[in-house]
């Protein structure tokens, strides 16, 4: 029985030549007790559609039926969590479920709604933090007492707008896993917009695209018995071709082939000195110690006595090659990274690149952080010139364009070029600071986790973009990423960090996967879902942080035994 109803819905913004169709010629119906993922690319039209189902919005043509009368408002039937959490700050957890009951029972005695609260916060796991305020929680349980309180309403149907979109992996991971819980003991009608593939098939009963022009694909059933285990799925048959048939489908629709290639890199040198152009790197001769960590360790001094955040890193990387770093949030990955980029100070050991001893920051290496960090006010073009002016010296001010240009088209920002970056989106902004990093030349590539801010569509774009760039220069690479498809995507090696302090080299997984690479090939190989398994099983090992830590340092150990004979 249909519970939820689209009928030749269509919905547009603005008027005349200024006016955008968003949604287009909609027919969809939900199941009672279905969970449905809406799965698609930002600026497709997901949240339109959720709006339209909250009754925040309305159709411009056709309708939208809830239990068959159509939807003229917002009700306490479709209870609606958002992206971000909209607590109220000065209430507890308790205070802020307790508005919902309150809303929704107000002739429930108060000892009566006093449990209903209680239940529903007990339901997500907060029942410990009940009178804490949201400055006191972290983003992952903020959003549970956003879950608590839509549950609180006792709605027929969940809405989640991207709800986990805004945490870290480990943290949306967990919460994905307590989302499926509670459905599974209400069975309530679930509706989830997501950009996220393996969320999408971990929660859903259908999974049905988003398109770009905001039309509906044809759904995809996911039969993959429940409840589903993340670490199991990864052996399981059936999601591996699911995984691959959603994602083949969305690249196919989504990513097409922006990336232009009309201009030519010129023959000119850089400062550091490599030869002509980047397009002889991949010509050159691979060192096996081209960029070499040397007993690497990073130690802040704190009040407690000094405290060793990175401890013994050792790692020799060929000439040409690209590494991952990954592992959980606080084991030093970026740390690594910032002092091989000379913006953070070594406190023991060495990092040499090409023989040299790494001191300060220099343009031979070049970082693309998670924000772009581009001046506003600059074009595109003006924010790739600021680095190549000054790395090519020698160069005519034509030539220095050319080195700019070829990049920026590179990325797929062609026609972009004199766009200011203030009018650009998340994305654009990130191409530009990829461009930017490969016309200085450099020697050694650095990515912090470039990819972060991005929703995981756009995130594959990137990747597939920064690979084509990069198989054409073959720069040696290091990238931070929590994300374990991109660190087996890009890599050569996979390096994986213990938890800090004190955090170190646990593993090093060796890629031997065909170059080029796009995902939808990877996804197809038979080795890729064994090289998958290994980092999970690493990273599964390390989250609880129970074999993550090492010994203590002597200040902390002294710290801890003082505190419990307290």
């Amino acid at each position: 029985m249909s519970i939820l109803e689209f009928r030749n819905v269509s919905k547009g913004f603005g008027d005349g030549l200024e006016r955008t169709e968003v949604l287009r010629g909609i027919d969809l119906e939900v199941r009672e007790g279905e969970f449905l993922a809406i799965l698609g690319f930002s600026g497709s039209g997901k949240s339109t559609f959720m709006n339209l189902v909250a009754g925040l919005e309305f159709p411009d043509r056709g309708e939208v039926l809830f239990k068959g009368k159509p939807v003229s408002g917002p009700g306490p039937e479709r209870g609606l969590v958002f992206q971000s959490y909209s607590l109220m700050p000065w209430l507890s957890v308790r205070g802020n479920v307790g508005l919902a009951v309150d809303a929704v029972f107000p002739k429930a005695s108060k000892a009566e709604r006093a449990a209903k609260v209680e239940h529903y916060v007990k339901m997500v796991g907060l029942g410990h933090a009940m009178d804490r305020k949201p400055a006191e929680l972290s983003g992952g349980m903020r959003q549970r007492v956003a879950v608590a309180r839509a549950l609180a309403m006792d709605p027929e149907m969940l809405l989640l707008d991207e709800p986990l979109s805004a945490l870290d992996a480990l943290t949306r991971a967990n919460l994905a896993d307590e989302i499926e819980r509670i459905w599974e003991a209400d069975k309530k009608t679930c509706v989830l917009i997501t950009n996220d593939v393996d969320e999408a098939i971990l929660l859903a009963d259908r999974i049905v695209p988003l398109n770009p022009d905001g039309t509906l694909a044809e759904p995809f059933e996911v039969k993959i018995p429940r409840p589903r285990d993340r670490g199991e799925m990864n052996h399981d048959a059936e999601f591996k071709r699911l995984r691959a048939a959603v994602t083949g489908y969305l690249m196919d629709v989504g990513i097409e082939a922006k990336v232009e290639g009309s201009r030519r890199l010129p023959e000119v040198t850089p400062i550091h000195g490599l030869p002509k152009a980047a397009a002889e790197a991949g010509a050159s001769v691979l060192e096996d110690r081209y960029l070499e960590f040397s007993q690497l360790s990073k130690i802040y001094p704190t009040p407690k006595g000094p405290l060793t955040v990175v401890d013994n890193f050792d790692l020799k990387m060929r000439k040409g090659e690209f590494v991952s770093l990954i592992g959980h949030s606080g084991c030093g990955k970026s740390t690594v990274l910032t002092m091989t980029a000379g913006l953070n100070e070594i406190s023991k050991g060495v990092i040499r690149l090409d023989g040299t001893g790494v001191e300060g920051a220099d343009p031979e290496r070049a970082v693309v952080f998670q924000s772009p960090s581009l001046f506003p006010w600059l074009t595109a073009r003006e924010n790739c010139a600021i680095g190549v002016d000054r790395v090519y010296p020698k160069a005519s001010q034509a030539e220095r364009q050319e080195v700019v240009e070829y990049y920026l088209e590179r990325v797929g920002l062609g026609d972009s070029m004199d766009k200011a970056a203030s009018e650009m989106s998340n994305g654009m902004r990130q191409r530009v600071g990829i461009a930017r990093a490969f016309a200085l030349s450099p020697k050694l590539l650095l990515l912090d986790e470039p990819f972060g801010m991005l929703d995981s569509l756009t995130r594959w774009e990137l990747q597939e973009v920064l690979m084509e760039v990069w198989s054409r220069t073959k720069v040696t690479a290091v990238c931070v990423t929590h994300d374990v498809d991109e660190a087996i995507l890009l890599a050569d090696r996979v390096v994986m960090m213990t938890n800090g302090p004190q955090a170190t080299i646990g593993k090093i997984l060796d890629v031997d996967l065909p170059r080029p690479r796009s995902r939808k090939a990877l996804l197809e190989h038979p080795d890729y879902y064994l090289y998958r398994e290994q980092v999970l099983n690493f990273l599964e090992e390390y989250e609880t942080g129970a074999h993550g830590k090492s010994a203590p340092a002597p200040a902390e150990a002294a710290a801890k035994k003082d505190k419990a004979a307290a």
